[in-house]
């Protein structure tokens, strides 16, 4: 009697052990796959850009990026290289770094050539927790109706970008 006892025992120990939810979180941005409640303190370092200023006619690639990342560096060449084809996108280029690197990096490819690019620093550290960024660059890439398409970690070909954009 005593080992059918323990034999019960150990199958229901096992059972519920089995049983056992998944305890790894979805990520925000997949439960909530929209562009996210930005606010990045933009290079004049008074103005803040937020969601609301997201534009309502252009795709959007969110960009988080760190000034002293040589993937970063060579992601943002490529984007500017081929600005002619993100010219329906608004590119949002987001570092949770120092205000001054950011800034740096900002002079140093000229972005303020570009009205569709805009860079900023997420003081609060919102935009990797949101999107749980391993890796970057890490781009989020939306339609014109601000629904996700996709998400990229680490270096990627512009082609692969413009093509989903395309989608």
């Amino acid at each position: 009697m005593k080992h059918l006892s323990l034999l019960t025992l150990s199958v229901l120990i096992a059972f519920s052990a089995f049983s056992q939810v998944d305890t790894i979180p979805v990520p925000p941005f997949q439960r909530f796959p929209t562009v996210p409640p930005v606010k990045l303190l933009l290079t004049d370092s008074l103005t803040y850009f937020t969601k609301a200023d997201v534009s309502k006619k252009m795709e959007v690639m969110v960009m988080l990026f760190s000034p002293d990342c040589e993937h970063c560096q060579h992601e943002t060449e490529q984007i500017i290289k081929h600005i002619d084809e993100f010219k329906d996108v608004q590119i949002i280029m987001a570092t949770t770094l120092p205000f001054d690197k950011m800034k740096e990096f900002y002079k140093k490819y000229e972005l303020d050539r570009f009205s569709n690019i805009v860079v900023g620093r997420d003081g609060a550290f919102m935009l990797p927790v949101f999107y749980n960024v391993r890796n970057l660059p890490f781009l989020g890439l939306y339609n014109q109706k601000k629904e996700l398409i996709t998400v990229f970690e680490g270096s990627i070909p512009i082609e692969r970008i413009l093509e989903e954009l395309k989608k």
